[in-house]
């Protein structure tokens, strides 16, 4: 038996190396287009749920499959990651000086069962700039953000407070995580 990661992420290998010692990753894609009638709480479940299946296709029921996927919303409208440098203007133009959820989902497959759930966090955004947004923008980092932002990151300077985990903020809800294995193990093998 393996734990597989089913990201090709760096900021969630990063999160997950903090509760498993040892872990294989692999590159997920699937189609994450998802019916507009979904509340983005839902979505992400529903892609975390998705992705982890895939890698269960390829790799076998037998080993342990961490998925996750992660959602900004806004007004009940969810902020996927950027398509332009347009875009991202636009969405951090949306997230300048409000408040905003961010929706992070987790799945663990293990031997044909799946055990999922979802963590929130608000994040309070501080009024930005045209020209700070453009010079952030034109650093690249919003790119392949859900956001269009990294907490961790650069993005970090325009966050005023956040309420629940910076783990699902950037990622990977290391709590849920750390429930979900135990639960699909059996034990309390893995610990904060």
């Amino acid at each position: 038996m393996k734990i597989i990661l089913a990201s090709s992420s760096p900021r969630r290998r990063e999160l997950l190396r903090r509760v498993v010692g040892e872990f294989e990753v692999l590159g997920i894609d699937v189609d994450e287009s998802i019916s507009a009638d979904i509340p983005p709480i839902e979505a992400v479940e529903v892609l975390a749920v998705r992705k982890g299946a895939a890698a269960v296709a390829e790799c076998g029921a037998g080993n342990v499959i961490v998925s996750s996927d992660t959602l900004v919303e806004i007004d009940g409208v969810p902020l996927g990651k950027p398509h332009s440098k347009e875009d991202a203007f636009n969405t951090l133009k949306k997230l300048s000086g409000r408040a905003h959820n961010v929706h992070t989902g987790v799945a663990v497959h293990y031997q044909g069962k799946c055990f999922f759930g979802v963590d929130t966090a608000s994040v309070y955004f501080r009024e930005l700039t045209n020209d700070e947004i453009n010079e952030y923008v034109e650093g690249g980092e919003p790119m392949d953000k859900a956001g269009s932002y990294a907490i961790q990151g650069e993005g970090g300077r325009f966050v005023l407070k956040y309420d629940g985990g910076f783990d699902t903020i950037m990622g990977l809800s290391l709590p849920l995580t750390v429930k979900l294995l135990n639960t699909a193990l059996g034990g309390e093998i893995f610990s904060l």
